[in-house]
């Protein structure tokens, strides 16, 4: 027998550490090489991980819903031959998945932050409890495990003596809830087959009703009187607050956001415009065969536009490098989409925007947005990005100051695009018309782009969706 451990692999970007979600393997089932083992979450998407080698799987050594640091083993394989397993890095040693130290670690596209390795306790969590750094040459793998017994109508079973909690059994979506409604998993009583934590188990616990069968008619009289003197909100079950663990992409994006703001220095500029025409534009080109299997909207034009004003103004395409005291021009244009997921909001990149065609633009914006919602979206598209829109006028919002994303010189924010009157003229008579109008705003890092570059890149983009065919004239 030949063990060998899996440590979890920086999954890209100097990441720290991964919330494991899905195992693909249980123990018992042989596994090949680059079979996908195990599913977990980083700070930006969803990313499934394989073994680098072939055996038995003899041991999980973390359950799901566990929050790993990168290095640490997470499985244990039988590989069949006759050597002994390899050990799992020490605290203070560096293998070629970590970070350096001396650099510190990396969080996606944000560049260098330093900061310890070992990750918080968890809520409910022994203080001493961490995962192994360290373990011997010699390897015991752990007792089978006996199936779970049929629940009986007995007692509640006693607290372990050992001071050590059972982990409760429980599916991740289930997991995932307790963690949202700040209930403990541990302290609900399941009702699921097997002993398992069931939806409605962490609903009732939240909402402090009884999950026991047996809790007896005074309580109930008890809670019913409760409800009566309760308002609308506690009558419905609703908790009195609500606390959210600050983890994953929000704890990423909220240091970004941080970092960002209080390192360049932001000034945004902004323009309402008529684009009445790029509407019309739009309205082609839906009807249009060759786009006809992609969706046409208007923030295919602003990425468009935005791409031809950079052409003509190519020093807003930069980075800040501080260590070097150097402005970094860049060539290609790494058009960020802010998106909006259930995970919180990412913005990954397309690779060379500037040199699609408007088909090929339009292909790869709708793929960007579909994989980040899915949280498939790779760390490779998040790094690299030179420059960002963020379209919020899908939320009816007109317009804002949107915070520069790290390590870029300029933000477009695109507004709600709107039926309001406007004077138009016409061979030196003015009318007011309906026509469509939209507000931009645009941020840019000042030690980069003074307020000339800065007017000129806007007035370029409200210029070509005020009237599209001024690219022709242009090019």
């Amino acid at each position: 027998m030949a063990l060998q451990q899996f440590i979890l692999p920086d999954p890209g970007e100097g990441l720290t550490e991964a919330d494991l979600v899905t195992w693909r393997v249980s123990v018992g089932d042989v596994v090949k090489v680059n079979d996908m083992v195990v599913e977990v979450e980083t700070a930006k998407s969803l990313v499934e991980l394989p073994i680098p080698f072939a055996g038995t799987v003899v041991e999980l050594l973390a359950a799901e819903g566990d929050t790993v640091d990168v290095g640490a083993p997470i499985i244990v394989v039988d590989t069949g031959g006759g050597a002994a397993p390899a050990a799992a890095p020490s605290a203070g040693a560096a293998t070629a998945d970590e970070p350096d130290e001396a650099s510190g670690p990396n969080l996606v596209g944000y560049g260098a932050k330093a900061g310890s390795t070992r990750r918080r306790a968890r809520r409910g969590e022994p203080a001493q409890a961490s995962l192994p750094t360290e373990q011997p040459v010699a390897y015991s793998p752990a007792p089978p495990v006996e199936a779970l017994p049929e629940p009986e109508p007995a007692p509640a079973p006693a607290a372990p003596v050992t001071g050590e909690r059972a982990r409760a059994l429980a599916k991740p979506p289930v997991r995932k809830m307790a963690k949202d409604l700040g209930v403990d998993l541990a302290a609900v009583t399941p009702s699921g087959p097997g002993g398992v934590v069931t939806r409605e188990d962490v609903q009732a616990a939240a909402s402090g009703a009884s999950t026991s069968a047996s809790s007896g008619g005074g309580l109930v009289a008890r809670a019913s009187h409760l409800d009566q003197q309760a308002g609308p909100a506690e009558q419905r079950g609703i908790p009195a607050e609500r606390r959210v663990p600050i983890k994953g992409v929000r704890k990423v994006t909220a240091q970004a956001m941080v970092d960002s703001a209080f390192t360049a220095p932001h000034v945004t500029e902004f323009v309402t415009i008529d684009v009445t025409a790029t509407m019309d534009l739009v309205d082609r080109l839906k009807k249009d065969r060759a786009f006809r299997d992609v969706k046409v909207t208007p923030l295919l034009v602003v990425a468009k536009a935005l791409c031809l004003a950079i052409r003509r103004n190519p020093d807003v395409n930069a980075s800040w490098d501080e260590a070097a005291q150097e402005i970094v021009y860049r060539r290609d244009v790494n058009l960020g989409i802010a998106a909006a997921t259930p995970r919180g909001l990412v913005v990954p990149n397309i690779k060379g925007a500037d040199s699609m065609p408007m088909r090929e633009l339009a292909d790869a914006m709708a793929q960007l947005v579909a994989t980040a919602r899915e949280g498939r979206t790779q760390p490779a598209d998040f790094a690299g990005g030179t420059v960002t829109i963020t379209n919020v006028g899908v939320f009816g919002v007109d317009t804002g100051t949107p915070i520069l994303n790290p390590g870029e010189a300029a933000i477009l924010a695109f507004g709600a695009v709107r039926r309001m009157p406007w004077v138009v003229e016409r061979d030196g008579v003015e009318s007011i018309e309906p026509r469509w109008v939209t507000q931009l705003a645009l941020s840019f890092d000042h030690r980069m782009v003074d307020g000339e570059l800065g007017s000129k890149v806007l007035a370029d983009v409200a210029a070509l969706l005020h009237d599209p065919g001024q690219a022709l004239v242009w090019a």
